[in-house]
């Protein structure tokens, strides 16, 4: 008995919109998925989009999962992705996971159930969880800001991005230099950054107060109360390094707000060089993070996997270099 999209619906007790969406790679509750799936493979459906598929093993859609999409740093990223994709015929589905561990895991499932040809991450917390799905994948994927043990990655130079923007103070003069990070789950922006600056720090003979050490999340807000604890503190430094432009902004707001002058009183840096950085008073020293880059190199890498199918198994590793910006903040 032949079928069609209405008779499916009806087996799956779903409506026909939702089986269109599963049919066109679109979002569909894990329910109804599994509903649709069941009925599909009982009934041995296969719709022309789903055969053209398997007959070529291309869909020409590529997954690409980001923590934040409203923020600056995605879309540089994304940007990057699609110049690469689209004149070499491949549209992107974005998943927006809102720093969500769940989504994350929830968004690699979905694509690795619907058919995409490839899946671009873009990681902040790696865990067991996203190594065993990824290892679980039977299409190409490409880590972006994190480097993963055998699997593809564009990451940066933490190291030498902290190293030159901490270097850059005691080049100023600076001795008393506090420090605004995130949680070191995030190996990228949480770990390697405070170790480079806690590093740098030892290499010039400069005292390390930890009490100047403060870790929150990335919220603008978090840069805010914890420039306060370490503007309330029985050390005052004379310059804060914060791991992200957002804490830097927060960090700077307080600052104003408590009559303390910026870069008089204390310099501040930040990382990340967002718009924002470059249109504030006093502008952000900062660093810049070639992100668009990142995206073209991680949809480059992707096409080569892609193209070739010998080189799907190929772990391919692409560190980029930062630069340091300098503006009025120090």
């Amino acid at each position: 008995m032949a079928l069609n999209i209405i008779d499916i619906a009806k087996l799956a007790g779903v409506s026909k919109s939702t089986v269109s969406r599963y049919l066109n790679n679109g979002y569909v509750s894990v329910e109804a998925r599994d509903k649709i799936k069941k009925v599909l493979d009982e009934t041995g459906f296969t719709p022309q989009r789903q055969a053209k598929g398997m007959r070529t093993k291309k869909t020409n859609l590529i997954g690409v999962i980001v923590p934040k999409i409203s923020s600056e740093t995605p879309s540089r990223v994304v940007e990057g992705i699609t110049e690469i994709l689209s004149p070499n015929g491949y549209d992107i589905l974005i998943a927006n996971t809102n720093l969500s561990i769940e989504k994350e895991l929830e968004y690699l499932n979905i694509f690795k159930s619907n058919q995409v040809d490839g899946i671009i991450f873009m990681a902040t917390k790696v865990m067991e969880k996203h190594i065993e799905v990824i290892k679980s994948l039977e299409v190409p994927i490409v880590v972006v800001a994190q480097d993963v043990k055998d699997c593809s990655s564009v990451y940066f130079n933490e190291f030498q991005a902290t190293e030159d923007i901490t270097n850059y103070l005691i080049k100023k003069g600076h001795k008393k230099i506090g420090y605004i990070g995130v949680y070191e789950e995030d190996k990228a922006v949480g770990l390697y950054r405070k170790q480079a600056y806690i590093n740098t720090l030892k290499n010039n003979n400069i005292e390390i107060n930890y009490d100047n050490i403060k870790i929150g999340n990335f919220e603008e807000k978090s840069g805010y109360i914890l420039a306060k604890e370490i503007m309330e503190g029985t050390d005052v430094p004379t310059a804060i390094v914060a791991v992200t432009d957002n804490l830097a902004l927060g960090a700077i707001e307080y600052l104003i707000e408590n009559k303390y002058r910026v870069p008089e009183d204390i310099a501040v840096v930040g990382m990340g060089d967002s718009k924002t950085a470059r249109v504030i008073t006093p502008k952000l020293t900062t660093i810049h993070y070639h992100y668009k880059t990142a995206g073209r190199k991680s949809a480059e890498i992707m096409l080569s996997k892609l193209d070739n199918e010998k080189k799907e198994s190929v772990v391919e590793k692409v560190k980029l270099d930062c630069l340091l910006v300098e503006r009025n903040s120090v």
